[in-house]
């Protein structure tokens, strides 16, 4: 779908490199390109992402569907147009999916000092549900559990 926010597609394993290359950008642990593969192996995996141009991917979100939840795995923005929405696009568009498929609750981690993730899933009606203890390998910070129960 062309728009403001780019051409949005399903990302196939085709894609596992520009996103290994995305996730390079954007965090401090980022999947390895064997973990990207592997991903894209699994039936209950999925990932979305805008394209700037046909090879060029500057956001993305991944998601593991499983029953009737979802997790969001990751949601990447390249440094330089975070200010724009894509983030936002990108997860209400997979929110709304959700809601479609009849999904009952979305779920995911996120570091407590990164206050625009926050602010971005609470604007989206995501709650703390918990915390994990030691989650992030690289600080041994603690993940915080948000989660989004859709309403009948």
């Amino acid at each position: 779908m062309p728009g403001e926010h780019g051409l949005c597609r399903k990302l196939t394993a085709d894609d596992a490199m520009k996103m290994h290359a995305l996730e390079k950008r954007c965090f401090s642990l980022p999947w390895s390109l064997e973990q990207c593969r592997l991903a894209f192996s699994r039936p209950a995996f999925a990932a979305f992402g805008l394209f700037a141009a046909p090879d060029v991917l500057f956001a993305y979100i991944s998601l593991y569907h499983v029953a009737d939840e979802m997790e969001i795995l990751n949601l990447a923005v390249v440094p330089e147009m975070r200010r724009q929405g894509h983030g936002h696009f990108l997860l209400t568009t997979a929110l709304q999916t959700g809601r479609k498929i009849g999904l009952q609750k979305v779920w995911l981690e996120v570091r407590e000092h990164n206050v625009a993730a926050r602010a971005l899933y609470a604007g989206c009606g995501f709650r703390m549900a918990g915390r994990r203890r030691n989650y992030y390998t690289d600080t041994g910070e603690d993940a915080l559990v948000l989660a989004l129960t859709y309403s009948a």
